[in-house]
C-alpha cells in the first residue's frame, strides 16, 4: 500500500461568499515540495472569480493520466533497451454529460510522441509499449473515463 498526499489551501480574502462572489483561486502543495496555483476553470466560473492562470481540476485529471502513461512508457522502453530522447503528449479531455446526465470527463485521448536515439522501434513495438504502459497506469486503472491512446508514430517536434 502507498499513500498519496496533496494539500489544498483556500481562503476567502475579500469576497462575498454567500453571494457567490469569491475567488476560486487556491494553492495545491505536494509532498515533494511542488506548489501549483489552482482554480476553477474560467469556462465553469468566469473571471474574476476564477484565475485563468491556475490549473483547474479537469486539466490536472487529464495531465495525471498523461503523466502516468508517460512514466510507464519510459520504463517499458528502457526495459526494451530503447533510448528515449524526448517525449511529448498533447492530451485532450472531453467534458460532457454522461449516461446518468451528470457532467463528467467522459473521454481522454492521449497523443504521445517519442523520439528515440539509436535503435528505432517499429510501429508494432511502439504500439505494444503504449499498450503495456496503458495497462500498467495506476490512474487509468482507477477511473471510469474512456482513455484512448493514439501514438504519434513519426514525431516532428518532440
Amino acid at each position: 500500500m502507498s499513500i498519496c498526499n496533496a494539500v489544498v489551501d483556500w481562503s476567502l480574502g475579500e469576497g462575498k461568499f454567500l453571494a457567490g462572489r469569491y475567488s476560486r483561486a487556491h494553492q495545491l502543495s505536494f509532498d515533494g515540495g511542488a506548489v501549483l496555483a489552482g482554480s476553477s476553470s474560467p469556462a465553469v466560473v468566469p473571471a474574476p472569480w476564477s484565475d485563468p492562470a491556475g490549473v483547474d481540476p479537469e486539466e490536472m485529471f487529464v495531465a495525471s493520466l498523461s503523466s502516468c502513461h508517460m512514466l510507464w512508457f519510459l520504463d517499458y522502453a528502457r526495459r526494451a533497451k530503447l533510448a528515449v530522447a524526448a517525449y511529448r503528449d498533447q492530451a485532450e479531455g472531453v467534458m460532457e454529460k454522461d449516461a446518468d446526465g451528470r457532467v463528467a470527463i467522459t473521454r481522454v485521448t492521449l497523443r504521445p510522441a517519442a523520439r528515440f536515439t539509436g535503435r528505432q522501434p517499429d510501429a508494432s513495438e511502439l504500439e505494444a509499449l503504449h499498450h503495456a504502459a496503458h495497462d500498467a497506469c495506476f490512474i487509468a486503472n482507477s477511473v471510469k473515463t474512456q482513455v484512448t491512446v493514439e501514438p504519434i508514430l513519426s514525431p516532428e517536434e518532440v
